[in-house]
C-alpha cells in the first residue's frame, strides 16, 4: 500500500488529520515519524505513529545512528514504508494540508519539458509574482534564463514528482524576510525538468516512486534548511542516468506555516546560499554509471563527491551507508 510519510513534534495538527483522511480515502497509509521533542499525544485512528523506542527497535541500522530532534530521521519513515511495499510515497510536513485537486500520482505523467539548462526557476512558469524556491542561489533569482521557454507537453516517466503549496510556499529566509506574502500559484502544466536543467525541491509535496527510493535519503549531518535540498541536488544528478528529470505540477498542497524564527533559518541557510552552485558544479562533474541497478552506486558515489569537496562531513558516510544497506530489495 502506498504511504504518506511525515515528521512531526507536535500533537496531531489540522493540516495532519485533514492529510490522513484524504489519504484513507485513496487507499493509502500515513506514517509520522516522532524524535525526543515530539509532543505526548494520542494520534487519530488511522496514523501510524512511531515514537523514538520503536524506532530502536525496528531492525534498521539507520534508526540507531540517525541524530536526535533533527529532520532527517524521516528517513526511518521511508524506509518503513518501503519495507511494506509502498510502490509509492507522497513526502509532506505536518503543516500541510492537502488542496481539493489532491491526488495521486502516477509514474508516468504528462509534462512540458523545460528547453533550458542550468538553474531554472519553476515558479516562475506557475505565478507571476517574483518568488523563487528555497535553493536556487540568490545571483540566479533575477536571471531571465532562469525561466526558459518549455514545449508542448508530452508522456514522461517521472520517478519524482514536486506538487507546489500554497498560503505559504518553500521560500528562502531572504525572500520571507524582505518580500513575505501570501502565494497562490495558477494549475498551470506540469514542467518537466530534463538532463541538464536544475531546480532545487524539497519535502513538502514530493512523490517518489521505486526506481528512486534510493535518493530519499536526507542527509544527517548538515541543517535544517539545507538537508533536502542537498538531497534535491543529488537526486536530479542521479536521475539523469535513468533517462529522467523531476517534474513540477501546480499546487496540490496549502501550508499555514509553523512559527518559525527567520533569523535563525537564515543563519542555518547560509550553507546553501554560498554553496549550492558550487555544489551543482561538482555533481555535473561526477561520473556515474547508467541503467536503474546503478542508482544505489551512483548516490553514493554523489555523497563521496559532496564529503570530498567539503559540502558534508565525512561522518555522514556511515549514515548513508547503513540507509543503502537497510534499503529492500526492490
Amino acid at each position: 500500500m502506498d504511504s504518506v510519510v511525515i515528521t512531526t513534534i507536535q500533537a496531531p495538527t489540522t493540516a495532519e488529520k485533514a492529510m490522513l483522511s484524504t489519504a484513507r480515502s485513496a487507499g493509502m497509509n500515513l506514517i509520522a515519524i516522532g524524535d525526543r521533542k515530539t509532543v505526548p499525544a494520542t494520534w487519530p485512528e488511522g496514523a501510524r505513529y512511531v515514537d523514538v523506542q520503536q524506532q530502536l527497535q525496528t531492525d534498521l541500522d539507520y534508526a540507531r545512528l540517525a541524530p536526535f530532534n533533527h529532520y532527517a530521521r524521516k528517513n526511518i519513515g521511508y524506509l518503513i514504508a518501503m519495507s511494506e511495499g509502498a510502490g509509492a510515497i507522497f513526502d509532506t510536513d505536518d503543516d500541510n494540508a492537502p488542496l481539493e485537486n489532491w491526488k495521486p500520482r502516477a509514474l508516468e505523467t504528462r509534462a512540458r519539458r523545460c528547453l533550458g539548462t542550468g538553474w531554472v526557476n519553476v515558479y516562475q512558469w506557475f505565478t507571476e509574482t517574483h518568488v523563487w524556491p528555497r535553493g536556487l542561489p540568490l545571483d540566479h533569482v533575477r536571471s531571465q534564463q532562469a525561466r526558459p521557454n518549455a514545449g508542448s507537453p508530452v508522456e514522461v516517466t517521472a520517478p519524482i514528482q514536486q506538487g507546489l503549496a500554497d498560503g505559504s510556499p518553500d521560500v528562502d529566509a531572504v525572500w520571507r524576510l524582505v518580500m513575505d506574502r501570501d502565494i497562490r500559484f495558477a494549475n498551470g502544466d506540469s514542467i518537466h525538468l530534463p538532463p541538464g536543467a536544475w531546480c532545487p525541491f524539497n519535502s513538502q509535496s514530493t512523490w517518489w516512486f521505486r526506481a528512486a527510493y534510493p535518493l530519499m535519503y536526507l542527509p544527517s549531518c548538515v541543517s535544517f534548511r539545507v538537508t533536502d535540498i542537498w538531497r534535491s541536488f543529488i537526486a536530479q544528478r542521479c536521475l539523469w542516468e535513468l533517462g529522467a528529470g523531476v517534474v513540477f505540477h501546480g499546487p496540490e498542497m496549502f501550508q499555514e506555516r509553523n512559527p518559525h524564527c527567520l533569523m535563525r533559518d537564515f543563519e542555518e541557510e547560509i550553507p546553501g546560499y554560498l554553496q549550492n552552485n558550487n555544489i551543482r558544479l561538482a555533481l555535473e562533474e561526477t561520473a556515474l554509471v547508467s541503467g536503474p541497478e546503478a542508482v544505489r552506486d551512483n548516490c553514493h558515489r554523489c555523497y563521496e563527491t559532496m564529503v570530498r569537496a567539503g559540502f558534508i562531513p565525512d561522518r555522514e558516510m556511515k549514515m548513508l551507508e547503513a540507509w543503502l544497506s537497510d534499503l529492500p530489495s526492490q
